[in-house]
């Protein structure tokens, strides 16, 4: 069946866009995007095209750290989330 992406978020979304805002200079255009899947939860995240090296980091750090909260805090759910870091 399609993956359905929603605009209500669990706490790990609520948490991905808490940090995102705290790294970018436009916090207001920060969009998180959770898939519906129970167990394997799929986040997506989006802000603007200036912002973009903000969240990805050099070499990509940052947004390993990120992945690496977002596995921390999922593991405590009991789950498994994939973050998609979309341009």
């Amino acid at each position: 069946e399609p993956e359905v992406m929603r605009d209500e978020l669990t706490p790990l979304g609520k948490l991905i866009g808490l940090v995102a805002r705290a790294l970018v200079d436009q916090p207001d255009r920060v969009v998180v995007r959770e898939s519906d899947s129970e167990h394997h939860p799929r986040i997506e995240l989006s802000v603007a095209q200036e912002d973009i090296g903000k969240v990805i980091g050099k070499d990509g750090r940052t947004a390993q750290s990120i992945r690496t909260l977002l596995a921390a805090a999922a593991m405590r759910a009991g789950k498994r989330a994939h973050l998609d870091i979309v341009d």
